[in-house]
């Protein structure tokens, strides 16, 4: 019978909130104006649509970023649907936006929600939607050229080319743009790119090859080759036993780690929390069959609440502790504007095997990282056996491992490309690191010999106090899985000369 409704410009909402209700008051306190109420459902309407409040609040807001300048609005229906909006042109509905990109945007909700929750939905709504715009507005080839000029050193910036961009349909703009968000929220970044789809270094090679080339010192043809072989690599010992004892290192933690991605997934900067979870139930139905497998057994522990393998934040808390799960990944900015620690905790976990020497991370920086360690002198024993496990895990019904033609296998970071591959080892080096103080002398000699030297805690941690560093081969990209741990080996061997002609020249210094 009515459609009560107040409209004002500004910027108080209350003001034609509080005014509707005083005006519904004094209308309702007429005589024979009592408005249809039902017992369950609130105000009556004709169309079941709009019971309980019948009120739809709104307001138009500009959001050029996010509706490409009202050109397409679907962007903008995504982030308002998540927020429990709607989006409308501002003639109404099936209309279009304007020119400068202004929506009309509501509440969804009409039944079993108070009205004054409308109007605080609407007011929140609006607030984190024009926080995505700002973001949105951010994410151009206008910002990106700007941080072309003030970080050269960020890749993504430094290689964008708005030319190839604009040859790209508004679609693969969109796709592309969303690789390049990491760099462009953090333009510090050395690399400031991330891949979202297994395809994309294929789909976007103009652009991505550049990147590529760039990080990993590639020049003239650029095809990655897989090979565990190590019987075809010239200068190791007789029958290709990697014996750290022959060398004079005694037992020491080996090892050997890859990163991996199902071909069937988007990658973890574009998966939704329900890809997560279907992602680690298939890899749950793989680790099943390893858990009934002699030469594996163990368990799953799963931080996706409600399920067999569950665990509370006590026993997670021990398996950090322990170097055996990964940490809670949204303290890291690049991967948290890269939307690859989205979602936290579902879909993330870890296999660990009976003996503790071959871990599978479910959700981290790639759908898995596979490992395989063990205090030992002999390498081959690490390698051998991720060699065997990878071909076990890849057998398993939807477990293929995503690849791009030229550039092996496909990881979220384009610097992890091609063998995915980090073979490590502990070894003390007190005279080349002042016995742990120092180990800029230790990374200046591993750099000519193509390693990198980390402290024993990972990445920007300090070496041990009797000097004892992590380390491994640099190059992941057109090397085979062979060359990079032969380069351990014979990098460990050159280390250990330089660390004993100094520890002789410390003793025996010249007179």
């Amino acid at each position: 019978h009515l459609r009560i409704m107040c409209m004002n410009k500004g910027t108080c909402l209350n003001d034609v909130f509080d005014r509707l209700n005083k005006c519904l008051k004094v209308i309702e306190a007429a005589e024979g104006c009592s408005f249809a109420q039902s017992p369950d459902y609130g105000y009556v309407t004709s169309c079941p649509t709009n019971l309980g409040s019948g009120m739809r609040a709104s307001v138009h807001i500009a959001l050029p970023a996010l509706t490409k300048k009202g050109k397409d609005v679907s962007e903008a229906k995504n982030c308002a649907k998540t927020l429990g909006l709607s989006v409308r042109g501002i003639g109404g509905e099936h209309t279009e936006a304007g020119e400068d990109g202004t929506v009309d945007i509501s509440p969804s909700a009409r039944l079993c929600i108070q009205e004054s929750e409308i109007i605080a939905a609407l007011y929140k709504g609006i607030k984190l939607l024009m926080e995505k715009e700002k973001k949105a507005a951010m994410l151009s080839p206008d910002t990106i050229a700007k941080i072309k000029v003030s970080h050269p050193e960020n890749r993504m910036a430094k290689h964008f080319d708005n030319m190839y961009f604009k040859t790209l349909s508004a679609f693969d703009q969109n796709r592309l743009l969303m690789c390049c968000k990491s760099g462009v929220e953090n333009p510090d970044s050395g690399m400031g790119l991330y891949a979202m789809s297994p395809t994309d270094y294929d789909d976007f090679k103009p652009y991505f090859d550049k990147v590529i080339r760039d990080y990993h010192g590639i020049s003239g043809d650029l095809k990655h080759v897989n090979n565990w072989d190590i019987s075809c690599v010239k200068g190791l010992p007789q029958g290709g036993k990697l014996d750290l004892s022959d060398i004079g290192l005694r037992q020491t933690s080996m090892r050997v780690r890859v990163g991996r991605n199902l071909s069937d997934f988007p990658l973890p900067g574009n998966m939704t929390q329900a890809d997560r979870v279907n992602l680690e139930k298939r890899m749950i139905c793989a680790f099943k069959k390893l858990m009934a497998d002699p030469q594996f057994g163990g368990t799953y522990h799963t931080l996706t609440p409600g399920t067999e393998f569950s665990i509370d934040q006590y026993k997670y808390q021990d398996l950090v502790d322990n170097h055996i799960m990964f940490k809670d990944m949204s303290v890291d900015p690049y991967l948290l504007s890269a939307g690859i620690s989205s979602d936290w905790p579902y879909g993330r976990g870890c296999y660990v095997s009976a003996d503790k020497g071959f871990i599978v991370w479910v959700g981290e920086e790639d759908h898995l990282r596979i490992m395989c360690m063990r205090n030992g002198a002999v390498l081959n024993e690490v390698f051998d056996r991720l060699k065997t496990s990878l071909k076990v895990i890849e057998a398993q019904d939807g477990c293929k491992f995503a690849k791009s033609v030229d550039y092996g296998f496909v990881t979220s970071c384009p610097t992890n490309l091609g063998s995915g591959m980090r073979a490590s080892l502990h070894i003390k080096l007190p005279h080349l690191t002042k016995k742990g103080k120092d180990v800029s002398e230790a990374k200046k000699i591993a750099k000519e010999l193509g390693l990198s030297v980390r402290g024993v805690g990972g990445e920007h941690t300090e070496a041990g106090v009797d000097g004892t560093v992590d380390i491994s081969p640099s190059a992941r990209l057109c090397i085979e899985e062979a060359d990079i741990i032969a380069a351990l080996y014979n990098g460990v061997l050159k280390l250990l000369k330089t660390e004993h002609i100094n520890r002789y020249a410390m003793n025996f210094p010249p007179s």
